[in-house]
């Protein structure tokens, strides 16, 4: 029951930005509106974090707390900085902004949370990718070939789902926080 909520909530995609440029590119900026989201933090391989999404959508499910999006991982450490076994990701479902009633009710690692508005660098990731550090490389470049730089830590936002749960199979958005560059010098 629990995989399948995944599922469902995963493949709708919610329209949460506003667009600001180009349109039909695989690189955009856009702008998100504030957004309350239920979140975990994970410690691990990448590969086992569909558990703590389904006992995340468990846990809403128990405590009547209402999902409104796909859910999204923010990745805290450089996986070339570390083993996997000690991987850091949270893994957000944004959800109805009532469910801030229980804020520090939900456990050590678990939590409600408002998300201020923000502006993101956003590359669409197809399936069928494997080469995930070209792609990482791809999209800093162009955030700093565009005059931004980032402020935090890169959000992938899931579009669809994959195929047996594999990851390389599974659409998303790779969102992160930016600023405009300042001009160097007078």
């Amino acid at each position: 029951m629990v995989l399948l909520l995944v599922v469902i909530v995963a493949a709708a995609t919610v329209e949460l930005f506003a667009e600001q440029g180009s349109g039909e590119s695989d690189f955009s900026i856009k702008k998100s509106e504030a957004q309350t989201v239920l979140y975990t933090v994970y410690r691990g391989p990448y590969e086992n974090v569909g558990k703590p999404i389904g006992e995340l959508y468990g846990l809403a499910m128990q405590k009547s707390i209402r999902p409104r999006g796909p859910v999204a991982m923010v990745y805290l450490n450089n996986p070339q900085n570390t083993t996997q076994e000690h991987f850091l990701v949270e893994i957000r479902i944004p959800v109805d902004s009532n469910a801030l009633q229980q804020a520090g009710t939900l456990g050590p690692m678990t939590d409600i949370k408002t998300l201020k508005a923000t502006e993101y660098a956003v590359m669409k990731k197809q399936s069928g990718l494997t080469d995930y550090e070209a792609f990482y490389r791809a999209l800093y470049e162009r955030i700093a070939k565009e005059g931004y730089h980032r402020t935090d830590d890169a959000v992938e936002v899931f579009t669809g789902t994959g195929i047996g749960g594999d990851y390389s199979q599974m659409k998303s958005e790779v969102m992160v926080p930016v600023a405009k560059t300042a001009p160097v010098g007078n």
